[in-house]
């Protein structure tokens, strides 16, 4: 097996009420493939299914050992995935509202990069 990346996307999510990393993660990467179509994993690279890709997740985020990767890696519909999680992103200040369960005025920024990694011995000798 040959991987290569295919596509790099970045994306920002926050979390302005109750302080959740992984809320924040999830965001940033759901962000990241929002705007997202990848016919070229058919197309150019040939895999035969999206389940065929490699998607690998680094997110950086406040509290990384907070961060739940299942519900992360939830948001990518496809792919095998792996995930990273180190400390970066921000604490910005906001607002704590009690009716939104906030425990302090913290507002948690996390982003991400997501890539996507095919298979090149697997790609169509005409690609």
């Amino acid at each position: 097996m040959t991987l290569k990346r295919f596509v790099i996307e970045m994306g920002m999510g926050v979390d302005q009420h109750g302080q959740e990393p992984t809320v924040a993660a999830a965001r940033a990467v759901r962000n990241a493939i929002a705007h997202n179509a990848l016919p070229g994993v058919w197309e150019v690279a040939g895999l035969a299914h999206p389940n065929d890709m490699v998607v690998e997740v680094q997110v950086a985020v406040p509290f990384p050992d907070q961060v739940r990767a299942d519900e992360v890696l939830a948001v990518l519909p496809f792919g095998q995935k792996r995930l990273t999680v180190e400390l970066g992103g921000m604490v910005v200040p906001g607002r704590a509202i009690p009716e939104l369960n906030d425990k302090n005025d913290d507002m948690y920024v996390a982003i991400a990069a997501v890539t996507v990694w095919v298979d090149v011995n697997d790609a169509p000798s005409n690609a």
